[in-house]
């Protein structure tokens, strides 16, 4: 079959001829994909960037981690479900047996793999995932939006870890899906005033303005703090940073009220300098967000049943997976929001 595959440590990716998952083995499913979304972290493997090096152990590797798609056979042990079932799947896999995984918090599993970083994932017509991972679609989600559940579920978490209330003044740092995902689950927290912010980001600011958000801008013509005096000022309770650049990162701590939260959700490739005494003394916290429980799941799967329409704009490009290579470069070029890969396509 077909796959997209990063194969050395340099940039690029390339679409291969590989074998076929073999059967699924105890507790696991084998899915035929229906759709995968290009994630903004896949674009980075596909550069090389730093942060991903943990990749390159698992070359040459199969990527992609948002998708959706139908159960077609089973392993042993394998619950809950049945050939047919349409399911998205978590991608962290945990072993179940580390002292986290045993105490009840697989979050912290100290051997966990994730499909599409370190095993094979879903830009191929078919992947093996455990079935503990997957979660039931209804019908009213096609596969397409079922493969916007992970990255809604980065922003559900973000958003979370913020502590974003009823009331709140947000702003997000970064337009892309990410940036999107979290001022999406703004909303739904009750969030009264959502900015978000990119550079030279034209295809994905409109993509934000269809999804709802007026407060988008473009800094490329004129500087955010000019641009944030017209709509209120800088103090914002919750400040998200979305981009993975340093200098954005302290931005934000700029940005924020005393006592307001900075929540890191982008990948940064180096460490970064940061003013800690101002941030004492305003009193300010920085938080780390990255993955989501079952539960977070479960819950956007049900706000894609039941406002999926309003959703569905984030995506604005699909490709066959013999046109994958051209949907990296539609993202990687910032020329697009969210590009997803049919692999029936």
């Amino acid at each position: 079959m077909k796959a997209l595959q990063k194969t050395q440590p340099a940039f690029g990716v390339e679409l291969r001829e590989v074998a076929p998952p073999k059967p699924p083995g105890a507790g696991e499913v084998l899915i035929e994909v229906g759709a995968t979304g290009i994630c903004g972290s896949d674009v980075h493997v596909c550069e090389w960037t730093g942060g991903y090096e943990f990749v390159a152990k698992a070359m040459p590797l199969t990527l992609g981690h948002e998708f959706a798609g139908r159960v077609t056979a089973l392993g042993a042990g394998a619950t809950g479900l049945a050939p047919g079932a349409r399911v998205t799947v978590l991608p962290s896999v945990v072993c179940g047996e580390c002292p986290a995984c045993r105490a009840g918090d697989p979050d912290q599993c100290a051997n966990r793999v994730g499909l599409g970083m370190t095993k094979p994932g879903a830009f191929a017509p078919l992947v093996l995932a455990p079935a503990e991972n997957c979660v039931p679609l209804p019908d009213s989600v096609d596969d397409e939006l079922a493969a916007l559940t992970e990255p809604l579920t980065v922003g559900a978490r973000a958003v979370e870890v913020g502590g974003v209330a009823p009331g709140d003044r947000v702003l997000v740092l970064g337009p892309g899906t990410i940036g999107q995902a979290i001022a999406i689950m703004a909303r739904e927290a009750g969030a009264r005033e959502i900015t978000v912010v990119g550079r030279d980001d034209g295809p994905r600011i409109e993509c934000l303005r269809s999804l709802g958000f007026d407060r988008a801008i473009d800094t490329k013509s004129e500087p955010l703090e000019a641009q944030l005096a017209r709509q209120g000022g800088a103090g914002f309770d919750v400040v998200f940073e979305a981009v993975g650049i340093a200098a954005t990162l302290t931005q934000g701590l700029s940005l924020l009220r005393k006592g307001g939260v900075l929540v890191v959700a982008g990948i940064h490739p180096a460490p970064v300098t940061i003013d800690v005494t101002r941030m004492v003394r305003d009193q300010q916290q920085l938080r780390g967000t990255h993955r989501a429980s079952r539960a977070i799941w479960e819950r956007v799967v049900r706000l894609l049943a039941e406002k999926g329409p309003m959703i569905r704009p984030m995506i604005t490009h699909r490709v066959p997976l013999d046109r994958a290579v051209e949907g990296f470069e539609l993202a990687r070029r910032k020329l697009a929001s969210k590009v997803i890969v049919l692999p029936g396509g």
